[in-house]
């Protein structure tokens, strides 16, 4: 079980695609249950960045460790 994501971090689709563009990215977090044809491009930029990838069992539960009250497919942990 992984904990509360603490230090800066971008939550979304749009942003996490943003920061992984930008190279800000250090840890991918990817919900199992989101729509692949959404994360599937994230995955692959990670991959090429050679990101650490932490799948998470649901988009709600993702939501619940960025602290936030909505479901959300992806989570990206910004370098520091």
């Amino acid at each position: 079980m992984v904990g509360k994501l603490v230090g800066q971090r971008v939550v979304g689709i749009k942003q996490t695609l943003k920061a992984l563009k930008n190279n800000q990215g250090k840890v991918l977090y990817i919900a199992k249950d989101a729509d692949t044809n959404i994360t599937d491009p994230i995955l692959k930029l990670a991959k090429v960045n050679s990101l650490q990838i932490i799948f998470i069992d649901t988009m709600k539960e993702l939501g619940n460790l960025c602290d936030i009250d909505v479901a959300s497919a992806t989570a990206l942990l910004l370098e520091d």
